[in-house]
């Protein structure tokens, strides 16, 4: 038979504010973080896609006056 002591028989409860508070946290991290991928995935594939343009289609030189 275990050793009983305080730490045994009566274990720590966190209180539910806390719970909450972290479940919280957690969801909104993770909203964020899915968001910062998306973002980052679409400015990748975005910027690929000018790097093409600009190779296929070499710049015409700009006509300004001076």
């Amino acid at each position: 038979m275990p050793k009983m002591t305080r730490e045994t028989l009566f274990k720590p409860k966190a209180k539910p504010a806390e719970n909450k508070t972290d479940a919280i946290y957690r969801a909104a991290k993770a909203i964020i973080d899915h968001d910062a991928a998306l973002r980052d995935a679409k400015t990748a594939r975005l910027r690929e896609a000018r790097l093409a343009k600009e190779t296929a289609a070499p710049a015409k030189p700009s006509l300004s006056r001076k």
